[in-house]
Parts: structure tokens; sequence; C-alpha cells
């Protein structure tokens, strides 16, 4: 029996192979882990489906595999299953036998997907001059890294994990998006000690009461804007792996006190690496309180189909008009980024006008 990468769902194509829990040889039992994968952001176990015998792995940890693609093959077990293998397993062996070191796949028609068209426009590699060894002959999102990593000045390397994944949205953003920025800054002296992100996460809240707007999805093949009926806040979240978005689920109707427990869950997801797909799928608009690092304000990111994403910088003590002369006030800087093709400066300025006076309430 073929074992193929399954559809881990949340719309993902491919995803990194990590790790192999088994080697050629080893009896496994049904649902004992076999290969670690890495779905953007996110490390998951696939277990073994049946017991038996591995025959052969496909595989190697650091290459890419599509959904669809054989992982390994069984000694054991029933016959394959040729619904669930992405073209004929024998074509495949006999490509990658075919496939000498060197050997380009010139002056014949080069089979690759949409996907793996566009990853290699993205890193500036000719499909030409890249050795097939995916099914039929096909050229993999694989291939085209290791051609790519090939090409790399001494002591460079190709990023993976969330490194790639941001390195890809962000490249999609900026081909997309069409940001402008509002800046301000919210007094927040009357504070008491308080939970910064919390606050941050209820004037989100209070921007979409405010202007629903801004928390839409827009499709620019169709020039439409959708409504969404719950605000998904991603929260960005620094690591040394790279940066993680994880989502917290309809703010307008949950509680402060639910909102710190899954901010406390999601950092720890972040350290562990035990973050689901589905909790980093989806956001709706996005939140970065970068100023706990350092920066007043900044121009962000909007990743489609998000509409606007909000900073927060660093709290300083500037000098405001008091009845009594001037004083000192801790200013809470807000960077607020849109998509002017679907969002309007009036609109934009509501939104943020509603995050500031909610802000600004001592509690």
């Amino acid at each position: 029996m073929t074992f193929c990468l399954p559809d881990l769902g949340e719309g993902l194509h491919e995803a990194e192979l990590v790790a192999w829990h088994v080697a050629e040889g080893d009896h496994v039992v049904i649902d004992q882990p076999l290969v670690s994968v890495e779905t953007e952001k996110a490390v998951v176990e696939i277990p073994s489906p049946q017991a038996g015998r591995i025959a052969q792995l496909f595989a190697k940890p650091g290459e890419h595999v599509q959904v669809g693609a054989p992982l390994l093959a069984f000694e054991e077990g029933p016959h394959p299953d040729s619904g669930t293998v992405v073209g004929d397993l024998a074509a495949r062996h006999s490509a990658r036998a075919s496939a000498k070191p060197g050997l380009r796949a010139r002056n014949v028609a080069i089979r690759a997907a949409p996907a793996v068209r566009a990853r290699a426009k993205e890193l500036g590699v000719e499909l030409s001059g890249v050795v097939a060894t995916g099914p039929s002959g096909s050229v993999t999102i694989a291939d085209v890294e290791a051609e790519a990593s090939r090409r790399l000045a001494p002591g460079g390397e190709v990023v993976h994990g969330a490194r790639r994944a941001m390195a890809l949205n962000m490249t999609r953003a900026g081909r997309e998006a069409v940001p402008a920025t509002l800046f301000d800054e919210a007094d927040v002296d009357a504070w008491l000690p308080d939970d910064v992100t919390v606050r941050l996460v209820r004037a989100v809240a209070a921007g979409w009461a405010a202007e629903p707007r801004l928390n839409a999805s827009f499709d620019a093949a169709a020039l439409s804007l959708t409504s969404n009926p719950q605000v998904d806040l991603g929260l960005a979240i620094d690591s040394p792996d790279g940066l993680f978005v994880p989502v917290l689920r309809d703010i307008g109707h949950t509680r402060p006190a639910d909102w710190r427990r899954q901010i406390d869950a999601f950092k720890r997801g972040v350290r562990e690496r035990s973050l689901t797909p589905a909790e980093l799928r989806n956001p709706t608009i996005t939140l970065s309180n970068f100023g706990t690092i350092a920066g007043r304000h900044a121009a962000l990111v909007i990743v489609p189909p998000q509409v606007a994403i909000l900073g927060a910088g660093r709290i300083v003590e500037r000098a405001v008009r008091a009845d009594t002369g001037l004083r000192l006030h801790r200013m809470l800087p807000q960077s607020l980024t849109f998509d002017h093709r679907a969002i309007t400066g009036g609109e934009a300025a509501r939104f943020l006008r509603a995050i500031m006076a909610d802000l600004e309430k001592p509690a």
C-alpha cells in the first residue's frame, strides 16, 4: 500500500517534511506516529493508517511534499489506492531512476503545477534548468528550491518553516495590497496597572463596532468586499523561529479573561511549536504590539484578503496641556495601515478614533 500525504485541512496544498519517526524495514501499528510535517507555521504528526512493515520512504527531511503525493509504501496491507495518489508510482520510480546528476529537462515539455511555476518565478529559477523528481517526471517545489539553494552564495540557505511562510506572505502582500498608514497617540495616563495586550484587543473590538469595514475581506479579482460577521484577530508573536500569527476568535462576543487565557496558550504554543494549523488560519484583522520590543510608529504590512493591521508602539511620556500648565502623560502610539483599494481614509480614521477613545478610558 502506498500512503500519501493526506489533506491536512485549512486549504493547505503542501507541507515540509520535518522528521521521520520510522525507518525502512520497521514494523508499525495503526495510529503510530510516522512523520512530522510543518504546514506553514505548525508542526503536525501524521499517524499510520494501518499496521504493517515499511517498504520505502519517498521523501527526505527538508523536502516539500504536495498533498496527495506519496510519503511511504507498506510491504503489507491492502492494494494501493490509486484514487489518493497523484500520478503513477511506477512512473515516478522510472523518472527518478532515469534522472542522472546534472541532467536537465531541456527541449522537453516541462510538467509543473501553477504553484511550482509561481515559486520558481519568485526565486528567479528557470524551470528548464531544474532536475525533476516528481510524479511522472514533474517538477516539484522542492526541486525548485533545491536548484535555488545550489545557486546561493557560500553560507546562504533557503529559509524554511515559519520564515518561509513569512517570506511568501510578505511577497504576496507587497505585490497585491496598496497600503496607507494613519499615525496617532492615545493618552493612557489614566490607566491603572493594566494588561496592555488585552486593552488593545478590546480597542480593536470597539473599532469594529464603529467601522466594521476594517474587518472585511477584499477579493481583488472580483473587486468585492465581504463583511465578516465576527472579528478573528491575528496576534503577531515574535520568536527565534520567525513570526507567528495565531488567531483570537470572535473577540466581539468573548470576554477579556478568555482572551488572556488564549493569549497565554498561544505564547506557549509558539515556544513549544505546538500550534495547530487551525489556530493560525484566516484572521480578519491583525494586531502587532511591537512596542514591547522597540519602536513608536510603523508602516505595517497587510496580508490579503485582510484590509487592515493595527500596530501599537512603545509607551512614552509626553508633555500635554492641563489646567495647571504642562504635565507629562503616558502616550501609546498607534499605527493603522489599511488597504486603500478597499478602505477610504475616512473609514480608517473613524476606526482609529474609536480605538483611541476606548484606550483612553481609565479601565
